[in-house]
């Protein structure tokens, strides 16, 4: 196994980089200033593409996790064990955008809002998810046990994103009519900010699986050594 990264994978970092690096310029400086939350605003180009790649790399866990069950293969263990940790990251990066366009937008940093409840819920589904295995030793017993979770788990996903149309909500709806009680929604986007918007989901979507690729690397890099460990000891 070569320590050093396949080409593909670095050109596709390489372009990953160039990516953001033009997201973050028509952030600050193609997309226009909202006329009603003014700068702030700017959060929601991070905020929504950061809450999608979290949704993304569940749904991906909850694909590893059936295609596990169906073959007992390990590698399958390993792309959803690495996808739950980018995943929360990203989760995590939402849940504190959120906040900070809440506090000039709602004026507090948090409020048990349905879509902030079912968010947080969420979050501690795929904490535990990653305490959990943890805990258990066996490598078979613990694969399995993540698959049967991270299929589980993934229902927490579907029901944070409708919690907003299900419940009374002052969070903003971003697909659909918009929610009459929803507070600091501004206007609707222009098309500006749409092209923003949707280069940065693509952007953020691009990053989400060169790290899945980097961290699926290490996983396999951890996985042999474990093995050549395993040998030594026997030997």
């Amino acid at each position: 196994m070569s320590v050093s990264a396949p080409r593909n994978l670095q050109i596709l970092t390489v372009v990953t980089a160039g990516l953001m690096l033009i997201a973050l310029g028509l952030v600050f400086l193609y997309a226009p200033q909202e006329a009603t939350m003014g700068e702030v605003q700017r959060i929601f180009y991070f905020h929504v593409p950061s809450a999608w790649v979290g949704g993304l790399a569940f749904f991906v866990t909850l694909l590893a996790g059936i295609a596990y069950l169906r073959t007992g293969d390990d590698k399958w263990d390993r792309v959803g064990y690495s996808s739950v940790e980018i995943g929360v990251t990203f989760a995590l990066m939402t849940l504190f955008s959120g906040m900070l366009w809440g506090r000039p937008a709602w004026n507090t940093w948090w409020t048990w809002d349905p879509r902030l409840t079912t968010f947080t819920i969420l979050l501690l589904v795929y904490f535990a998810y990653l305490m959990l295995r943890q805990g258990i030793e066996d490598p078979g017993r613990r694969a399995r046990f993540a698959a049967v979770y991270g299929i589980v788990g993934f229902v927490s996903v579907p029901i944070t994103y409708f919690a907003i149309q299900l419940a009374r909500s002052i969070h903003p709806v971003l697909f659909g009519p918009n929610n009459p009680d929803a507070q600091g929604s501004g206007g609707p986007l222009t098309p500006a900010m749409l092209q923003t918007f949707f280069f940065s989901l693509f952007s953020f979507t691009v990053l989400y699986f060169t790290l899945l690729w980097h961290r699926l690397r290490l996983a396999n890099f951890a996985e042999r050594v474990e093995q050549l460990k395993a040998k030594m000891m026997s030997a």
